[in-house]
């Protein structure tokens, strides 16, 4: 097997098994009686799957000698930051709230390897062409339109993904203080992934099939 098929085949493994963790997770959750929207209301979830199908089509693409358009790497930037977020948020805030029924090695998996694997796999194989950081809006709208549904779901339902988007917690003030805290750290972190890929170039040779499909 040469360099690149093994590095297909190693994301196509990471990508499998966040989705097997997830899906192990879910079946818990629906088993203790929790409401199936909970479920997928929490970050964590959302970008972990978003990350994965991202392996998962990566791995294809590779494996294929194949790479998508501008917009794809641009939703692929997104998955990246949106793991780098899960890492860091959860380190800082989460790391000593109850879990309740998520399995430890899930916890790893989704909280610690996923986000780092994802950016490895980033730095590693960055997108060819360069990134203009003209599209960071685009990568900006995913967390900010989460927060959004996350407010506004918490104020009808009383029902919170997170402690630290619950105003019962200090209030709106210390609520808007943190959604602004994510933000930045949002927008910093694409800043930051977009110049390093501009800066880097793929380190696993690929034979591409064309030059470039569409996205």
């Amino acid at each position: 097997m040469t360099l690149t098929r093994a590095f297909a085949a190693v994301r196509f493994l990471f990508g499998a098994v966040t989705l097997i963790a997830v899906g192990t997770q879910l079946g818990i959750h629906i088993s203790n009686g929790f409401p199936v929207l909970n479920f997928f209301s929490y970050f964590t979830n959302l970008g972990n799957i978003f990350a994965a199908v991202v392996l998962l089509v990566e791995s294809v693409l590779t494996w294929r000698g194949k790479e998508l358009g501008p917009l794809w790497q641009v939703l692929r930037c997104v998955s990246v930051v949106a793991m780098a977020l899960v890492g860091m948020v959860f380190s800082a805030l989460l790391r000593d709230v109850d879990l309740g029924s998520l399995l430890p090695w899930i916890n790893t998996w989704l909280h610690y390897v996923m986000p780092v694997v994802v950016v490895a796999d980033w730095l590693i194989q960055s997108p060819r062409k360069p990134l203009s950081l003209r599209s960071l809006w685009i990568a900006v709208f995913f967390p900010l339109a989460y927060l959004a549904y996350s407010l506004v779901r918490g104020a009808i339902t009383g029902w919170y993904a997170y402690p630290f988007l619950n105003p019962a917690n200090g209030g709106y003030g210390a609520v808007a203080i943190t959604c602004l805290f994510i933000a930045v750290a949002f927008i910093a972190t694409t800043i930051v992934l977009i110049l390093l890929a501009n800066k880097f170039r793929p380190l696993v040779p690929v034979q591409w099939e064309s030059d470039s499909v569409a996205a």
